[in-house]
């Protein structure tokens, strides 16, 4: 008995879904809040759904390219939400405001300020090889990139990423480890 158009669609996106839901869950749950990364992760699923016969082989790249492009848009979508409650306490202001949380300044902590301080690109860039352990090639197809281009600007972003590392640490009173020998 043949399947059917719909259960071969089906079960071919099954598959998908089942290769890449779990790494594309970690990859927005390290770019975004719980809540977001699995609204994110539904709109990256029915994406995939609708271009199916789209998805490259090997599929991981395209999809987290798809993903970058849903949080992109849950992000337009919240800076506009943000503007509006603005626009909304100035006229009705909140009768007491909370103070933020001032946890310590780890390693976590120090990463997420080095990145703040870089270009959105190059951070995405280190992001996708450092969090996603992906290799040129692949990042080249989340980005749209040659895979030249994305070897010069990761050699680039991670000289960058360490100059601005080792300023925050002097700055908070951290001399750097020096290894080998002065010259």
């Amino acid at each position: 008995m043949t399947q059917a158009p719909d259960d071969d669609a089906r079960a071919r996106f099954e598959a998908l879904a089942a290769e890449v839901a779990e790494p594309v869950r970690r990859f927005l749950a390290r770019r975004t809040d719980p809540d977001t990364a699995d609204d994110v992760l539904a709109e990256t699923l029915l994406v995939c759904w609708r271009r199916l016969d789209q998805v490259p082989d090997p599929a991981l790249p395209w999809v987290y390219g798809v993903a970058r492009n849903c949080l992109a848009n849950e992000e337009r979508s919240g800076r506009r939400q943000w503007r509006l409650a603005a626009k909304i306490t100035v006229v009705d202001p909140p009768q007491e405001a909370a103070p933020a949380d001032d946890e310590g300044s780890g390693a976590e902590e120090r990463v997420a300020a080095v990145l703040a301080t870089m270009r959105p690109e190059e951070a995405e860039l280190l992001r996708l090889w450092a969090w996603e352990q992906l290799g040129p090639s692949e990042i080249a197809a989340v980005l749209g990139l040659t895979p030249n281009a994305v070897s010069i600007r990761l050699h680039r972003a991670r000289g960058k990423f360490k100059d601005e590392l080792r300023k925050i640490e002097r700055a908070g009173g951290h001399e750097a480890v020096r290894e080998g020998r002065d010259t």
